[in-house]
């Protein structure tokens, strides 16, 4: 069985407090890519993944797709072993989401190869305790997200009469450093009013909470929203925790960005 695992950018992104359970509340706009890793599975004597293209820190076994398998292995005692082929397009913790992807998608594929039976609902509770991120793919449409991430209202946002550009520097950003960064508070305009206007003023509207510390260590990156917007982006923003960093332009506009000094740049039409 194969599996396309696409990644996402979020629209705006605000720390607005500190939870109980240590986690934060957040107010963010999920937005689904078509940039895709692929997953492959076969029924093998052990259970493990071999990793091919874009380098992936720390031990396989601690990859998120085998943390996938021993959820449900702990529920469904009779899960095969499975050897997994993962081929790594997106970079790993590039605010894009792409490992928490790979773990939902997992947990998608073992369920359907596996005919276990989770509803989708079951499958959110599931990739959950992967990650925040992780509900997210399950659902995989554009969505107002709240809670740690994985409360979501759709969201009705069209950009199909845009193209965007991704440009990731290769700059590794700390997620729990990034959260150190922040003091959660109230944004001044609420994300489910912004995301409403035209996108022509969401540059002074939308944020993201993580920009000025992340701007602060990294003057790079702050430099790559600022060369596309005089490339021409209606729209720049730094995605999640970062590094990457995305620019939104009209679909009929020729993109002139250099993009040699980068490790990772993409332009698709949305």
């Amino acid at each position: 069985m194969i599996r396309f695992s696409n990644c996402k950018i979020n629209i705006g992104l605000h720390i607005t407090g500190k939870r109980p359970d240590g986690y934060h509340n957040l107010e963010t706009v999920f937005f689904p890519l078509p940039l895709y890793d692929v997953i492959e599975l076969i029924e093998d004597s052990r259970t493990d993944v071999s990793v091919m293209g874009q380098h992936i820190p720390g031990l396989p076994e601690n990859n998120i797709i085998i943390k996938a398998w021993n959820l449900l292995k702990k529920d469904f005692p009779t899960l095969p072993s499975v050897h997994f082929y993962l081929l790594k397009n997106i970079p790993a913790g590039a605010g894009l989401g792409a490992g928490s992807a790979n773990g939902a998608y997992t947990l998608l594929a073992l369920n359907q190869k596996f005919s276990l039976g989770l509803t989708g609902q079951q499958l959110m509770h599931y990739a959950l305790q992967l990650g925040s991120d992780c509900p997210f793919f399950i659902l995989n449409k554009p969505s107002l997200a709240k809670g740690r991430g994985e409360v979501f209202t759709p969201s009705a946002i069209d950009l199909s009469g845009y193209q965007i550009v991704i440009v990731n520097p290769g700059i590794h950003i700390s997620t729990p450093w990034a959260f150190s960064q922040i003091t959660p508070a109230a944004p001044a305009t609420s994300l489910e009013s912004a995301i409403a206007r035209p996108v022509a003023e969401w540059k002074q509207l939308i944020t993201n909470d993580f920009e000025a510390a992340v701007f602060d260590a990294h003057p790079e990156i702050k430099e790559i929203k600022n060369d596309l917007y005089q490339a021409g982006a209606i729209f720049a923003l730094m995605s999640g925790s970062g590094s990457s960093v995305y620019g939104l332009f009209e679909k009929h506009t020729k993109v002139n960005y250099s993009a040699a000094q980068h490790h990772f740049v993409k332009q698709m039409n949305l």
